[in-house]
């Protein structure tokens, strides 16, 4: 998506209230490009990730539990940053595909363990394999320097 870009002079705190509304200029506010850049990343994420049928919260919380192999619900939601809210949400609908399956910690029996199933594991490598694309894609307008710039500042905010 391109959007059209007025060079303005920099925003700054001087300035009385009208004046800097009107160097105000919605297509250079960190807020709106981030959720431009978001909603291209999402798009490259349905069609890269389509065929899975999986949302990119979803993915998320599967690569991470490939990665850590057990963890519980809330330290999941934690590893994702996700709230307690819709990690719960997440965790319930891929135990419903089959993905995913609860059990008791074996040092803690109050603590419920995630672990993914043997078809979750065949699913995540599968989707992993395929989910390097979305960021090569998504950066693909940036010359290499500007790609590795840009993880790293997004980094720095997350």
């Amino acid at each position: 998506m391109a959007t059209a870009r007025i060079r303005r002079k920099p925003l700054t705190d001087a300035g009385t209230a009208a004046e800097r509304a009107a160097v105000y200029a919605l297509e250079e506010q960190v807020g709106f490009l981030l959720r431009c850049a978001h909603q291209r990343a999402s798009e490259v994420f349905n069609d890269v990730m389509g065929r899975f049928g999986v949302t990119p919260t979803q993915f998320a919380a599967l690569a991470k539990l490939d990665d850590m192999g057990s963890v519980s619900q809330n330290q999941l939601g934690r590893l994702t940053r996700m709230d307690p809210a819709t990690i719960s949400g997440v965790v319930g609908r891929l135990i419903g595909r089959g993905y995913v399956r609860q059990a008791a910690d074996l040092k803690d029996a109050r603590l419920v363990m995630l672990t993914l199933t043997p078809n979750g594991q065949t699913a995540v490598k599968a989707m992993k394999g395929a989910a390097g694309e979305v960021s090569r894609r998504t950066l693909e307008p940036l010359e290499p320097r500007e790609k590795a710039a840009l993880v790293e500042a997004l980094a720095k905010i997350a």
